[in-house]
């Protein structure tokens, strides 16, 4: 006999499941539609939900677009967190770990998160959602880069060396939004990591 604990199961994972893949579409037409062209119809299309159970989870698209903001945050951890894993030690990690943040900004994810950001800027519901995650993920990300570049923060100018390459890479991966700009990218990056060799290596102090 089943009882209404073990039937319920399913039914929970059946809900989490339905949510996922309306998430994960909420993503992707951000990405390829922007924000104005995502739409709760073409969502459940690409989830493969009905129009009626997406409407009963998220009536409006505000309702589903702010739940993708929390999804897409940590999307965004989890990919950094993958990247993180595969850099090199020794002599180069400076280059790598800048490409590799470079390449972060220029991913899909950063043009779903910045679609978002420009929506939020008139919305103020959208806003209240965006806002605070945002700020949480800056810190997490600018902690990272501190950890993966060996910076000393409490030596004069360091903090800004750190947040001046998060501005650049982000500036770059808005940039690529516009037309594929890897090679420019790399160039630059590539010269803004002997740029930070050379000030962040103690031996060049006096």
């Amino acid at each position: 006999m089943t009882t209404p604990a073990t039937a319920r199961v399913p039914q929970e994972e059946r809900t989490r499941a339905m949510r996922q893949r309306l998430m994960d579409a909420t993503v992707e037409l951000l990405v390829e539609r922007g924000f104005g062209g995502t739409t709760t119809t073409l969502v459940s299309e690409r989830a493969g939900v009905s129009r009626g159970a997406q409407l009963h989870h998220f009536p409006t698209k505000n309702d589903l677009v702010v739940a993708a903001v929390s999804h897409l945050t940590a999307i965004r951890g989890s990919d950094l967190e993958a990247a993180v894993a595969r850099l090199p030690q020794g002599e180069g990690r400076t280059e790598a770990v800048v490409q590799m943040l470079g390449e972060h900004f220029a991913s899909p994810v950063f043009t779903a998160a910045l679609e978002l950001w420009v929506a939020a800027r008139t919305d103020p519901s959208l806003h209240e959602a965006v806002g605070p995650l945002e700020q949480h993920v800056g810190r997490e990300t600018h902690r990272l880069t501190v950890e993966l570049l060996g910076a000393d923060e409490s030596v004069p100018g360091v903090r800004e060396l750190v947040q001046a390459t998060l501005d650049l890479v982000r500036g770059l991966g808005l940039a690529n939004t516009l037309g594929d700009d890897a090679r420019r990218r790399r160039r630059i990056l590539n010269q803004w990591a002997r740029t930070l060799d050379a000030a962040l290596d103690p031996r060049e102090k006096p």
